[in-house]
Order: structure tokens, then C-alpha cells, then sequence
């Protein structure tokens, strides 16, 4: 089995429930595994430390997530069109990996959620494709084939899969937005293992 890591930070759990959706979709791709990940919170006391396992949900990411991963899919909340500190924290903390060229050639996508419908989702989406793209990955989106991106009222973009909550404290996902989170880990999934079976 390869792994895909599902890297995500959430804040309510809005991103999280498209996490574990991006998973279902990489699972249902044979040979192929999603690995869920997450990152610890970025505090305003310079002191402060995170414990080193979270007190619930996935462990936090290492580099080693990085290098072992046969691609990845990256989600955080949308915040002011852009990704949280946290996710950006721990993306500036990747050079090593960067100079190893682990990521190169390797799939990637990208999730996010907000509040609002016009609340900066696809800037949020391409903030985090700019990291991903300096590693030298190969960047996954949703096509128009997937009839969820005509049919969604909510959350869908070709840049990646995202979440509304219309301003509510509600992590439930629609239907297409369901949907188009699986879609996006089976692709991810899907084009690794093609890429795996090229290289072998």
C-alpha cells in the first residue's frame, strides 16, 4: 500500500469532515491509502508548545509524512482568502524537504472551508498551491466532467474541494460536497498510482 496524506488544520471541524471525505475517496483507489494528518496550533506567546500528540483527532504531521507520502492533499479553513497560520507555519518549516526534492513529481490537491460563499475559497486554494508548486509537485484539481461542480448551491470549485457553513456552526457537508471531496482524493490517489506504476 502507498499513502496519501490528507494534511489538514481545522478550526471547528469544517475542514476536518472534508478531510475524512478526501480519505474515503483515496481508500476507494486500489493499492492506495489515505494517511490523515494535522498540524499544531500557532500560538501568540512565543513560549508556548504544543504537546506532541493532539488531545484528539490524527497525529500532528512530521517531514518524514512528507517524504514517505505517494502525494498529498492539503486543507485548511479559509482565513481573509488565505490559509491558516498554522498550515503556513508548518509549510515554511519544509525546506528540508524542499532541498531533497522529496515532493517532486508527486501529486497534489488542495480543500478548504468558510463562512461565506464569497468568503475567498479559490484564493485560499491557490494560496496553497504556491508552497506546493515550489516543491515541485503536480497540481490536482476537479474537472467540469464532475457533475457536482454544475449542480453544487455550495461548496466546489475546480481549484479544489470546499465547504460553506453559511456563517452557522455546522460541519455538515451537502451532498455535492461530499462528492466532489471523494472525487478529489480518488484523482489524487489515482494519479499516484499511475505515476508508481511508470516509474516501477
Amino acid at each position: 500500500m502507498a499513502d496519501i496524506l490528507v494534511l489538514y488544520d481545522t478550526g471547528k471541524g469544517a475542514t476536518e469532515a472534508l478531510a475524512r471525505e478526501v480519505g474515503r475517496g483515496i481508500d476507494a483507489v486500489e493499492g492506495m491509502s489515505a494517511r490523515l494528518r494535522t498540524v499544531p496550533k500557532v500560538s501568540s506567546v512565543s513560549e508556548a508548545v504544543a504537546a506532541p500528540v493532539p488531545d484528539s483527532g490524527p497525529p500532528y504531521a512530521t517531514l518524514e509524512d512528507l517524504t514517505e507520502c505517494a502525494g498529498l492533499v492539503l486543507g485548511s479553513p479559509t482565513h481573509f482568502g488565505n490559509m491558516s497560520a498554522s498550515m503556513k507555519h508548518f509549510l515554511d518549516g519544509t525546506v528540508a524537504v524542499w532541498f531533497g526534492g522529496a515532493l517532486e513529481a508527486k501529486p497534489a490537491g488542495m480543500f478548504t472551508s468558510s463562512s461565506s460563499l464569497h468568503g475567498g475559497q479559490e484564493s485560499t486554494l491557490l494560496s496553497m498551491a504556491l508552497p506546493l508548486l515550489h516543491h515541485g509537485m503536480v497540481i490536482v484539481g476537479l474537472p467540469y466532467t464532475e457533475e457536482a461542480l454544475s449542480t453544487t448551491t455550495s461548496g466546489g470549485t475546480p481549484y479544489g474541494a470546499t465547504h460553506v457553513t453559511w456563517n452557522r456552526n455546522t460541519i455538515e457537508l451537502s451532498s455535492d460536497e461530499r462528492t466532489l471531496a471523494r472525487v478529489l482524493g480518488k484523482r489524487v490517489a489515482t494519479i499516484a498510482a499511475r505515476l508508481e506504476q511508470t516509474e516501477s
